[in-house]
């Protein structure tokens, strides 16, 4: 399968059926898990079968059931933790659902006290990744144009719009999709605008516009 059919078949999914997850493909998200803290020097985690964790009031009013499997994305605490764990969780996310599982982004509603994670001195725990085989497949959400999440471009290259398109269906805190692309002379630009947990939203939308905008055809301004 394309990974623009993988993004495009991708939605967050709450409610999850109560199926292990089988253990040949346990080890081949710890093995990109493992790939990812390589690159990045995150402490990436996957936790399978806690049934703690999201055993919260919040996470019964957020609608989640059954999740008891999760990334949880750990880091050294630096400015750009939030970005680095939002691109390398969503390179996770899309694997993820290869692998023919369902995924939810998670900031608040989950227990950071009863859970499985290892946080180490001069860490911090951004936030988790629900997983596990989805009830549905979810469902898609209104987006935004590529007129309005970029700065008065004509003619874009078609990689920059592809790019873009991509970046559009990527998850977003409230699916605000606060962020903004520019172009010049093949260094592009993404900035954010402020909101509730926008920085990690940066670093998955980054992720998402240079997997199918390719990385040999820009710079990163």
């Amino acid at each position: 399968m394309e990974i623009i059919d993988v993004i495009k078949q991708r939605h967050s999914v709450r409610s999850f059926k109560e199926k292990p997850i089988e253990q040949e493909k346990i080890n081949t998200l710890q093995a990109e898990v493992a790939n990812c803290n390589k690159e990045s020097g995150l402490n990436i985690q996957l936790i399978t079968e806690d049934k703690d964790a999201f055993n919260t009031m919040l996470a019964h009013y957020g609608k989640f059931t059954n999740a008891v499997n999760y990334f949880a994305i750990v880091g050294k605490k630096s400015e750009d933790l939030d970005i680095k764990g939002g691109y390398y969780g969503e390179r996770l996310v899309l694997l993820s659902q290869q692998l023919g599982l369902n995924t939810c982004w998670v900031g608040l509603t989950f227990s950071k006290k009863k859970n499985k994670i290892v946080v180490n001195t001069g860490e911090k725990l951004l936030c988790v990744i629900a997983l596990g085989y989805g009830e549905s497949q979810g469902v898609s959400h209104k987006i935004k144009t590529f007129e309005q999440v970029t700065e008065n471009i004509s003619n874009p290259p078609e990689w920059f719009r592809n790019g873009v398109e991509a970046a559009l269906l990527a998850p977003t805190s409230l699916n605000q999709q606060k962020f903004k692309f520019g172009l010049k002379d093949n260094k592009v630009t993404l900035q954010r605008i402020w909101g509730p947990y926008t920085k990690t939203d940066l670093g998955i939308v980054k992720y998402h516009f240079e997997i199918i905008a390719g990385k040999d055809n820009f710079t990163w301004a």
